[in-house]
């Protein structure tokens, strides 16, 4: 015997590593194939007494039939093995007509036995166990197939009949359904399989040709009985058919095999090596019907790894040495696996003894292979450029000596804390400097700098708390972020503690060490800032802790608190407009408050002012006092102004929809009449919305009515053509020249609040509040009393004859969703009472 590759010897039985399920099916059709043959034989069967053909002659010819059926077999390969399609079912109606049915299980065994011995032997290479099974199995088939035609008739040589053609028929299903369920058991059990997928595979190839084997076993029993001269005619349309089978079958298994192919190549789009072997090792098996599949991959760093699979669909991996350039054996494909002159790995597939690779399938393993290079190679790009990428973003946000954040890290992470903060959290920011760090540089060199630095940071790393942020800013300062101030109702505390803190950090930065074979001791300065976390950002709070650090230098202390009257300037403002842009891209931060103005006589609404407030994620909620100042200070007032003008238009057409007629007041700020572009920006809102010019009144104040530049007087005009309503705003704070009425048209005059609440008192107030009132009278303008809060002021403005007024004695600002159910309301109780806003001597 000639040993095989791994050092045993070629397992001619069969046995070796057969499963038990294999073994005992084996035994099991083998010992019924036996016993149907002897007790066939033995049964005595009857002749016509002028049988011209003597009994072993007709054995024999039901012998050759068997044999002739499996020699002219026709393979294909299947995701659970090779299946295997004859002339059983031709030659079975054969000798059902020819030969009693009792003698048919022993010619099956010697005629199929022969058959598959002489395959073996010449091209399969089948093992014993193999052949045994076959043998036993198709025998098996054979006994019930006979059993099943003698049932339903008496086939030999009977006159051809539809209950012949019928019992015949019968048989051949029998033997169809046995073949295929004890073909697709064996298959299961050898490879752990569930019996229905090569069960399927088998009948589904086997159709075809079943219904053709069965046409032409029946032929042949028709010429039998017409004349057996006729079967002289039979081989060419015997031959044409079976390379049409051939044909038929090849073209589905090449259907079958691509779209199996597409499937395997695309699940080997992955994006790291573990994925990309494995999907190879099970694509393989499924693809090519492999018992066994290797995946051999090159690491990097000269090592190997060996991905393994079977059937089972399990697929283990270890490491393994640089695999050895051997000669693959008659069941084995071996591909290495390069990209350019770049090396890989390596696939190996192992065939099973029954079905060794073709030529098609050599081509298939070398395509599939080269898909599988191309994989791994991307594979082990994508890692590295992972590892790139992951290196560079470390890099990116960390110090490159101590490891801690850097300053951009610091004050992104310290931004992002300071926001999942409550408003009124406590925060406190340590700024901390390394003392005579230019003379260590000097003096020992720039790398016990690095050692001291390094050094400052492991043991600064090593006192920070869960929570807290600590990054080197860069050169020797280091800032550490603490956010588990604790909160008590002593608003001294927090910056006690971040005091506290902050001795003992410099206390133990202080302890002795040893630099350069220099023993030194470290000493810092420290800036403290506390802060609610809601009133700064974190680029606020490392300025404010740097004039901290510098007070303390400037001391001569260690420590030291940010005391802001030593500030010159703050940067808060900055980061607010900053915040602003957000804000106004957000969509949800800007909301309005509305607060609707009154007649005195009826109650119904004579107008609502739309009022601006922010809601800030870190601030809280913000008021216009918070914020305006700034915005009318910058670039980004154009498009505040315009987002607030849109904000209430949208709601004043709300209320058109709801059948609210009611003009809404939007303050305009001084700046904004500079741009001759506002009137046309304003007509396009208001097409927009579809809202009337006339419901849209922009409040102004006197400073801006009286001032004489030109652009403002023609942006005013612009908008009184336009429809657009003006009211000023304040009035009676300004200047005490009244002449600007009688030059800008005007609708509405809004009495400053500070007079209404002091006119109960005030005789001076309450002559300003009567002045007012008298000239909107005679100028035909409304008049609207600000800041209305009591009853008694309500009354007072009436004597005095104000019709209309605003203020938490009424309503206070609410949102949009709450004030039309309200305004609703007011007009449904005072319906007919509203005045028209331009009627001649309305106020």
């Amino acid at each position: 015997m000639t040993p095989g590759r791994s050092g045993h010897p070629p397992d001619r039985l069969g046995l070796r590593g057969a499963p038990t399920g294999v073994l005992l099916l084996t035994c099991a059709v083998a010992v019924t194939a036996l016993v149907a043959a002897v007790l066939g034989l033995t049964v005595t069967a009857s002749l016509p007494p002028d049988d011209p053909l003597p009994a072993p002659a007709r054995f024999g010819i039901a012998v050759a039939a068997f044999a002739v059926a499996q020699l002219a077999r026709l393979r294909f390969r299947t995701a659970s093995g090779m299946v295997s399609i004859t002339w059983g079912e031709a030659a079975l109606i054969v000798c059902l007509y020819l030969v009693p049915a009792g003698w048919l299980p022993g010619a099956a065994l010697l005629g199929v036995g022969a058959a598959w011995t002489a395959m073996s032997l010449l091209a399969d290479r089948q093992p014993v166990l193999e052949l045994v099974r076959i043998t036993g199995s198709l025998t098996a088939a054979t006994a019930l197939a006979a059993a099943v035609a003698s049932a339903l008739g008496r086939p030999m040589l009977a006159a051809p009949t539809p209950e012949l053609a019928l019992a015949l028929v019968a048989g051949s299903v029998a033997y169809l359904l046995t073949t295929a369920w004890l073909g697709g058991a064996s298959l299961a059990l050898r490879h752990g399989i569930p019996i229905g997928p090569p069960l399927l595979a088998a009948l589904r190839g086997k159709l075809l040709m079943f219904v053709g084997n069965v046409a032409v076993g029946l032929v042949v029993v028709a010429l039998l009985e017409l004349d057996v001269r006729w079967l002289l005619l039979l081989p060419p349309p015997l031959w044409l058919l079976q390379q049409t089978y051939r044909h038929r079958l090849r073209a589905d298994q090449e259907r079958r095999t691509w779209r199996a192919f597409a499937e395997a190549t695309a699940a080997l789009n992955q994006l790291d090596e573990r994925g990309v072997a494995t999907a190879a090792v099970t694509g393989a098996v499924a693809l090519f019907g492999a018992e066994l599949v290797e995946v051999d991959v090159a690491r990097g760093d000269g090592r190997w790894r060996r991905y393994r699979g079977d059937k089972s669909g399990q697929v283990r991996d270890r490491e393994v040495k640089s695999p050895t350039r051997t000669e693959p054996g008659e069941q084995e494909l071996v591909r290495p696996l390069t990209v350019g002159s770049s090396e890989v790995g390596q696939l190996r597939v192992h065939f099973p003894r029954s079905a060794p690779p073709t030529a098609r399938e050599r081509d298939a393993v070398a395509a599939f292979g080269d898909a599988l290079a191309a994989a791994l190679h991307d594979a082990a790009t994508h890692r590295e450029l992972r590892l790139v990428t992951a290196r560079s973003s470390y890099d990116a946000v960390h110090d490159q000596l101590t490891g801690l954040l850097n300053r951009a890290a610091m004050l992104s992470k310290g931004d992002q804390a300071l926001r999942q903060l409550a408003h009124d959290h406590p925060v406190a920011l340590l700024l901390l400097d390394v003392n005579q760090f230019k003379e260590v540089n000097d003096t020992l060199g720039h790398a016990a700098g690095d050692q001291l630095l390094l050094l400052t940071g492991n043991r600064l790393e090593s006192l920070v708390r869960p929570g807290d942020l600590l990054g080197r800013l860069g050169g020797d300062e280091f800032a550490l972020l603490l956010t588990a101030v604790p909160v008590v109702d002593d608003r001294a505390a927090p910056l006690a503690y971040a005091l506290r803190q902050a001795r003992e950090i410099a206390e133990r930065l202080a302890a002795p060490t040893e630099v350069a074979g220099v023993r030194m001791s470290v000493e810092v300065a420290v800036g403290v800032v506390v802060a609610d976390a809601g009133t700064a950002d974190l680029t606020e709070l490392l300025r404010r802790a740097d004039i901290a650090m510098y007070q303390a230098k400037e001391g001569g202390g260690s420590v030291a608190a940010y005391d802001s009257s030593r500030d010159a300037a703050s940067t808060d403002h900055l980061a607010l407009l900053a915040e602003l842009r957000e804000a106004l891209a957000a969509d949800d931060q800007l909301v309005l408050a509305l607060q609707p103005a009154v007649d005195l006589a009826t109650g119904a609404p004579t107008g609502v002012e739309a009022l601006i407030r922010w809601r800030h994620p870190r601030r809280g909620w913000l008021g216009p006092a918070d914020f305006i100042r700034p915005v009318e200070n910058s670039e980004q007032l154009g498009s505040f102004t315009r987002y607030v003008l849109d904000k209430a238009l949208a709601v004043a057409a709300g209320w058109t929809r709801e059948g609210l007629d009611l003009p809404i007041s939007v303050n305009l700020s001084a700046r904004s009449l500079l741009d001759p572009r506002l009137p046309t920006e304003i007509d396009e809102a208001l097409r927009r919305h579809q809202v009337p010019a006339h419901r849209l009144v922009l409040e102004i104040t006197e400073t801006v009515v009286m001032s004489e530049l030109e652009v403002i007087d023609e942006v005013l005009a612009t908008l009184r053509s336009m429809g657009v309503q003006l009211a000023v705003d304040d009035f009676g704070t300004g200047f005490s020249s009244l002449t600007f009425l009688t030059r800008i048209a005007v609708d509405e005059l809004k009495v400053d609040r500070s007079f209404v609440i002091r006119m109960a008192d005030s005789p001076e107030a309450a002559a300003i509040v009567r002045t007012t009132v008298g000239l909107a009278h005679e100028l035909g303008l409304r008049v609207v009393a600000e800041g209305v809060e009591t009853a008694e002021q309500r009354t007072a403005l009436a004597e005095l004859g104000c019709t209309a007024a605003q203020g938490y004695h009424f309503f206070k600002p609410m949102p949009a969703d709450k004030l039309g159910a309200v305004l609703g309301s007011l007009v449904d109780t005072a319906r007919g009472n509203v005045f028209p806003l331009r009627a001649d001597g309305a106020s």
